[in-house]
């Protein structure tokens, strides 16, 4: 867990409140500094490597095995994971018997990288696998009945549900009726009362011990696999060695990147270890989505999170759901190309879609909200929005007030499905299910930064009133003791590539493991431009005459984005993100600018 800030600790570089309304603060208190220093010394790190590890509470002792993260080291045993010896032994029986199995997914990036991981293992032992993908709008979350119904009829003699299904009673049950073994893999909350299976591989259900809750599902499976192959190897079963599961971490990596996890123990390794299989372009998949979308230089987080991610999700989020998953399982380049072609161009409308949604909700907010800051919770609503869209106007809407926000589609017959996003600090799932128990939704849940509902017309004026009563004191806490955590001061010549490859190499960054954000002090401006529809583009010199690039992303027509532009020739200081891209065949380092504040 990341160290709280001192309640009276200075503001670094004296930002009391920089043009966000934050205020800047060191990332390590004086015991984190004193560890930076043991790191340094000990271990021979530079100093700012030393301050992002001991930012991210990385021990002296730990601090060499944290810079290499191996599978070996980190994967625990897999029969530590309740079920989990269960669910390999039945998989083993299936490949034995030659059953065909039918695989039920989520529609997101997660559920279609668990689907052809598993489906792709099954292949190689000669097992006819179907993959069942349900529609997000018709079908909803998870197994139903009908589909499960339908799996059985097609032939199905075991089920494995993943990435869905901890929570799905009444649809398990079918399946238990008809005389259909179901294995559930996921790694969503588990009530008290486990669904109708022969195994539950969960490791967030109360009775799991493994420690691995932080998983995604794909990083479940994984887990399951392995155990499968073991049980395989000792039966003496030939085709294991021609097997090459850690091939497959390509997969788990995308999964684990995309469903935003904590970037913390196995799942560190599977990222690292899982870019290496995918910079191979083993998977013809993976590498035709990566040519639709034009990648430059070495495959990283960032191009699965938004370049492959979001080309995935169109297919769930606008079309054919089970076009991720298909991509995923194939061999063929030149299919491959086909469904990587369709899913750019579902993205790209998914976009188009996006942007007016996006321009309407903000219309509605400030309509709704003025600038926001007297509202604790930014409910916006329309008849005539895609629901598959509404979680991303959520986030986008989360962004630009810096408050919890919702986004509600409501059919033609008055009922809404909205989606939500909060920020650090408030559990807006809590607040959902609060709703629900006092009979303002149909239905309703999700944790602590996102979450789901269904609500009729007539009780959205009531539901809004309800989330302000119940945000209002605490919302206003956390917005008024905002701040931005400070890894390192640093100049734009310090800012170089040998620096970036360090700090991947401490990496990668995500849930659980924050991108290091440096201050640049007094650092000039001396060139600045909006591109494209909303982002700035800065040159910023420093002190002794180096300059560097940086980008504000989405920033036009904001507080930061109307600094930077007007700033032109002034001296500021900046917190930015440090990276590289690739142009014109040349890697360069870029600066990703997410506060600003004048240097006085």
């Amino acid at each position: 867990m990341n160290e709280l800030p001192d309640p009276v600790q200075r503001a670094f570089l004296g930002v009391e409140r920089s043009v966000s309304g934050q205020r800047w603060v060191s990332r390590l208190d004086q015991a984190g500094q004193n560890r930076a220093l043991a790191i340094a010394q000990v271990h021979g790190f530079s100093d700012l490597i030393a301050r992002v590890l001991a930012g991210r509470s990385v021990t002296m002792d730990d601090a060499v095995a944290f810079m290499d993260p191996t599978i070996r080291s980190l994967m625990p045993d897999p029969d530590t994971l309740t079920d989990c010896t269960k669910a390999a032994d039945r998989l083993v029986l299936a490949i034995r018997r030659r059953e065909k199995v039918a695989i039920f997914g989520d529609y997101d990036v997660d559920g279609a990288a668990s689907s052809a991981l598993l489906y792709r293992f099954l292949h190689h032992f000669g097992i006819e696998a179907e993959i069942y993908i349900p529609d997000r709008i018709f079908e909803g979350y998870g197994p139903n009945p009908a589909a499960i119904n339908q799996l059985i009829d097609n032939g199905a003699q075991l089920l494995v549900t993943v990435d869905c299904g901890s929570t799905s009673h009444e649809s398990l049950a079918v399946a238990a009726a008809r005389g259909v073994e179901v294995i559930v893999v996921d790694h969503h909350q588990v009530s008290a009362e486990l669904p109708p299976c022969l195994a539950l591989v969960n490791p967030n259900r109360e009775d799991d011990l493994s420690g691995q809750g932080h998983l995604c599902a794909a990083g479940v499976v994984f887990l399951v696999l392995v155990n499968t192959m073991r049980r395989l190897r000792e039966s003496g079963d030939a085709r294991v060695a021609s097997f090459d599961l850690l091939a497959l971490l390509d997969l788990v990596a995308l999964a684990t990147v995309c469903d935003v996890v904590a970037l913390k123990g196995l799942n560190r390794a599977y990222v690292v270890k899982g870019l290496v299989a995918a910079r191979h372009m083993q998977n013809p998949g993976l590498a035709a989505l990566f040519r639709k979308a034009g990648l430059g230089g070495p495959v990283t987080p960032y191009h699965f999170g938004f370049l492959i991610g979001p080309r995935i999700n169109a297919g769930g989020r606008i079309g054919d759901a089970a076009l991720g998953s298909r991509l995923l399982t194939l061999d063929d380049a030149n299919a491959a190309d086909a469904i990587a072609a369709r899913l750019d161009e579902l993205n790209r409308e998914r976009q188009v879609m996006e942007t007016a949604m996006l321009a309407e909700a903000e219309a509605e907010a400030l309509a709704e909200y003025g600038t926001g800051e007297a509202a604790s919770i930014i409910v916006t609503a329309h008849e005539n929005w895609h629901p598959g869209i509404v979680g991303l106007l959520a986030a986008r809407l989360k962004e630009k007030f810096r408050r919890p926000a919702f986004a509600i589609a409501f059919d033609p017959n008055g009922k809404g499905t909205g989606s939500g996003r909060s920020i650090s600090g408030f559990d807006i799932g809590r607040v959902v299910r609060a709703a629900v128990e006092n009979g303002l939704l149909l239905k309703g849940g999700g944790h602590a930064m996102a979450a789901g509902l269904t609500v009729e017309r007539a009780n959205l004026g009531r539901l809004r009133h309800f989330f302000e009563e119940r945000a209002q004191t605490a919302i206003k806490d956390l917005v008024s003791t905002e701040t931005l955590k400070i890894d390192a001061a640093l100049g734009a010549s310090a800012a170089n590539l040998a620096l970036v490859d360090q700090l991947e190499q401490a990496g990668p960054y995500g849930a659980g493991h924050p991108q290091p954000i440096f201050a640049l002090p007094a650092h000039r401006i001396r060139d600045t431009r909006q591109v494209g529809t909303s982002h700035i583009k800065v040159t910023l010199e420093g002190q002794d005459g180096s300059r560097i690039d940086g980008m504000a992303f989405r920033a036009f027509e904001t507080p930061l984005g109307d600094l930077l532009l007007s700033a032109r020739g002034m001296t500021i200081h900046v917190a930015a993100s440090i990276s590289a891209d690739m142009w014109q065949g040349t890697r360069r380092v870029q600066l990703r600018i997410i506060d600003a504040a004048k240097a006085f």
